[in-house]
């Protein structure tokens, strides 16, 4: 039944059993946590607010561990509920995972500790504060709040809430990320000049898909997965993942599908997660933004994923690459775990092991969340380093809409002197209960 009471729950169990002479001979071993076993009183229990094809990658690294467990999945859709409950079954050999349409329903149960949500970007926010008011922990994918309001909303009620909260940004959790900014907080690279943040090239479209007959709300719930977006016909396409690069559903002009990661790298490297770039000018092919201490953020734009790469990177490291550059040398790194860096001698001292972790890969970041939950400390990507990189993510993306430069006062997180780029840090939220 979680872990708010696991102490005196177990305590209670051993000395129950223990009076009634039976230890040894009825319970097993495991129900008690010995020989190393986690008593089932002391596990973590979290229920799937959204599963689809990340969420099931989430998932997979979380159920192997021994300390948590995965007990319901809530989807509007029936077939994902269904894949969801067989993973999750087969993996523990039982038939107990628990299954709703409305996530609200999870969020009612008592026995749950924490939630992942990982619904398309429209619900991630709100989703979030329903479930820190319900007293759940919360890890949410990425991008957390589609807008700057809703960032700020969230971040403000994990802390009045007092919740635990970790952003799917898992790159502060995968090792060679991790080396990157190490070396540049070390001052090995000398001082900070420049930094680099890959994104998709932005998109804006608003372009509705043609209707289609909706199905019964059993099988997709067409108007619980529109939820605080506009309203607008179904159309299977949208929940299969159409959804995305659309104003309605996505974050930023979809500038934050990395620069959720890329610039939340930028600004841990520069030691800003309490602030942000105070200027963002945009440009043909990326978005300069600067910061108060003088270091410069590229946000730069590539064509295609996997394709053609910005002239700044000298090399193709995967997926959501970022490049540091100080004075005395710089490092370069992505996905696939490679490290490149100048001055050479740098390289001879990095494990093996570091080059082996892809930045896709949740597992540390996840054992990270879990292990904040026992103790109710910071996670690597909490509410409030969330709440800045998001922030400057979304101010970037805004610049690019209107095409002009944009000044933000960090302390405030309002643009200086422009109402129109003010407007945009919110939307308008349908009513969908």
């Amino acid at each position: 039944m979680g872990i708010v009471h696991t102490m005196n729950r177990r305590q209670f169990a051993i000395g129950g059993v223990v009076a009634a002479g039976a230890l040894t001979t009825i319970v097993p071993g495991r129900v008690l946590g010995l020989n190393g076993a986690t008593a089932p009183s002391e596990k973590i229990t979290f229920g799937i607010i959204g599963i689809g094809p990340r969420c099931t990658y989430d998932v997979k690294a979380m159920l192997p561990m021994a300390d948590v467990r995965c007990v319901a999945i809530a989807d509007v859709q029936a077939k994902r509920r269904d894949a969801g409950k067989k993973l999750v079954d087969e993996h523990y050999g039982n038939t107990d995972c628990k299954l709703y349409r409305d996530f609200r329903e999870l969020l009612d149960r008592k026995d749950i500790d924490a939630v992942l949500i990982a619904t398309g970007d429209r619900w991630h926010a709100d989703a979030s504060i329903l479930a820190a008011k319900a007293g759940k922990d919360v890890y949410s994918e990425k991008p957390c709040g589609i807008t700057i309001e809703l960032c700020q909303q969230l971040a403000d009620t994990m802390a009045r809430e007092k919740r635990v909260f970790q952003a799917g940004t898992q790159r502060r959790s995968v090792p060679n990320f991790q080396q990157a900014v190490a070396w540049v907080h070390s001052g090995k690279l000398g001082k900070l000049k420049t930094m680099h943040a890959s994104v998709y090239l932005p998109t804006l479209d608003n372009t509705w898909l043609p209707a289609q007959p909706a199905p019964t709300r059993d099988m997709v719930d067409w108007n619980l997965w529109l939820g605080p977006a506009a309203w607008r016909p179904y159309n299977q396409q949208y929940c299969d993942g159409k959804w995305r690069g659309q104003w309605d559903f996505d974050s930023g002009a979809r500038l934050l599908d990395w620069g959720a990661h890329t610039v939340d790298l930028c600004q841990w490297a520069n030691n800003s997660d309490t602030t942000m770039p105070i200027e963002y000018e945009p440009a043909s092919d990326k978005i300069i933004c600067r910061y108060a201490n003088g270091v410069e953020l590229i946000i730069d734009f590539l064509k295609t994923p996997f394709g053609d790469r910005s002239p700044h990177y000298i090399t193709r490291l995967g997926t959501c690459p970022v490049r540091f550059v100080g004075d005395e040398g710089w490092v370069e790194t992505g996905d696939e775990g490679e490290i490149v860096a100048q001055p050479a001698a740098l390289l001879k001292d990095i494990p093996e092991e570091t080059k082996r972790v892809r930045g896709l890969d949740v597992s540390a970041h996840a054992r990270n969340f879990f292990d904040n939950i026992r103790s109710r400390g910071k996670t690597a990507a909490n509410a409030d380093v969330m709440r800045r990189s998001h922030i400057a993510s979304h101010a970037a993306a805004i610049s690019w809409i209107l095409g002009r430069k944009l000044t933000i006062d960090p302390a405030k997180e309002e643009f200086v002197n422009d109402t129109e780029a003010n407007l945009l840090r919110g939307r308008g939220a349908r009513v969908w209960a």
